[in-house]
C-alpha cells in the first residue's frame, strides 16, 4: 500500500471553451468534476497503474462531501481523508480549445483548526504502519503549520518508510530540513529554493538542505535526478504539444510505483517522464494516455551514470 497525504484537497472543475477573452461572456462547450489536489491525482494515477493507494488529508462541507463520494468512484483507492469543519476548496480550469492554453483559479482552502491538525497527525502515524511509501504533496491549508511537512517526514522515517515530498515556497524550505528520501519541485520551484537557477547546481544545493535525492522537472526537457546513486536526465523522444496539467503528479506516481517496486533509478525516471508525457498527450487534464505510456516507455532517452562504489 502507498500513501499520499493531500493536507489542501480539492474539488478540480475544468471549463472548456471556444475561445477564452478577458471581460466577456463565454458559452462552456465542456464541464468536468472530479477529486484533486495534488496527492488525490498522484493516488488516481497509481491506482491505474495497479497499485494500492490509501488517501490522507483533510475534507469538509458540501464539497468534501462531493469529493469524498467522487472517491469511491476510483478503484484501489482507499479513503482515510480526516473530517473538519471548513469547506474543501474548489479549483476551477479554463481550457482555451482554439489555442489549448489553460487558465486556473485556485481557491485557499479551509482553516484548519488545532485539534483538526492533532487528529490527522494521529490518522497520519496509525497508516504509517501498514504503508510501503508516502507522497507529502501539494500546498498548506490555513491554519496548518509552515513546517508541517518536516514534522511528517520526520515522522515517516521514523517509522521506516521513505517519503517523496512535492510541494513549494515556504513549505518546501522548511520541508527539505526534514531530510526527505526524495524532493521533486520543477525548476521555478528549485530555484526558489536554492537562488541558483543552473538546474544542476540548484539540485545539488538542495541535497545539501537536507534532500536525499531531487528530482527535478525540467518541462519539456524531462527530468534530472541528483541522488546518492548517481545523476541522471531522461527526457522524452521529442517535444510534446497537450495539457500539461496534472504532469508533474503523474512523474511523482512513476518515482513511488517504481520505488515500490525495488527499481533502479534509469528505470523511476523513464517510468516517470514517460507517464508525465502521457498525461500531456490525454485528452482529459490530469489523465494519461496509456497506450502513449506503454509506447514512450520505450523511447525515454536516460544519460548519466552511477556513482562509484
Amino acid at each position: 500500500m502507498i500513501l499520499t497525504v493531500t493536507l489542501n484537497t480539492a474539488l478540480d472543475i475544468t471549463y472548456r471553451v471556444p475561445s477564452l477573452r478577458p471581460y466577456a461572456s463565454h458559452r462552456v462547450s465542456e464541464v468536468t468534476e472530479r477529486p484533486g489536489g495534488k496527492g488525490v491525482n498522484v493516488a488516481r494515477v497509481l491506482a491505474a497503474l495497479g497499485h494500492q493507494v490509501t488517501v490522507t488529508g483533510f475534507a469538509g462541507g458540501t464539497t468534501g462531501r462531493i469529493l469524498r463520494d467522487r472517491l469511491t468512484e476510483v478503484p484501489g483507492v482507499v479513503d482515510a481523508l480526516v473530517p473538519v469543519s471548513g469547506t474543501t476548496r474548489r479549483t476551477v480550469a479554463v481550457v482555451d480549445e482554439r489555442s489549448g492554453g489553460t487558465t486556473q483559479l485556485n481557491e485557499p482552502g479551509p482553516t484548519i483548526g488545532h485539534a483538526e491538525w492533532s487528529a490527522f497527525q494521529e490518522r497520519y502515524e496509525v497508516l504509517l504502519a501498514s504503508v510501503s511509501a508516502v507522497a507529502l504533496c501539494g500546498s498548506l491549508p490555513p491554519g496548518v503549520p509552515v513546517g508541517a511537512y518536516a514534522g511528517l517526514v520526520r515522522t515517516a522515517r521514523a517509522a521506516g518508510v521513505p517519503v517523496l515530498l512535492d510541494t513549494s515556497g515556504a513549505a518546501l524550505r522548511r520541508g527539505v530540513a526534514g531530510r526527505p528520501d526524495i524532493v521533486k519541485p520543477n525548476a521555478d520551484e528549485l530555484a526558489e529554493l536554492t537562488g541558483f537557477h543552473e538546474p544542476l547546481r540548484a539540485a545539488q544545493d538542495a541535497r545539501r538542505r537536507g534532500a536525499r535525492a531531487v528530482v527535478a522537472s525540467l518541462g519539456a526537457e524531462g527530468l534530472l535526478a541528483l541522488t546518492p546513486e548517481g545523476q541522471w536526465r531522461a527526457a522524452p523522444p521529442a517535444r510534446l504539444h497537450g495539457n500539461p496539467t496534472g504532469a508533474g503528479d503523474s512523474a511523482v506516481a512513476g518515482l513511488l510505483s517504481a520505488l515500490v517496486e525495488h527499481r533502479p533509478w534509469p528505470d523511476r525516471l523513464t517510468r516517470a517522464v514517460a507517464l508525465s508525457a502521457a498525461t500531456v498527450l490525454s485528452p482529459t487534464a490530469g489523465d494519461f494516455d496509456r497506450p502513449a505510456y506503454e509506447r514512450l516507455l520505450t523511447g525515454i532517452t536516460v544519460t548519466g551514470e552511477a556513482s562509484a562504489a
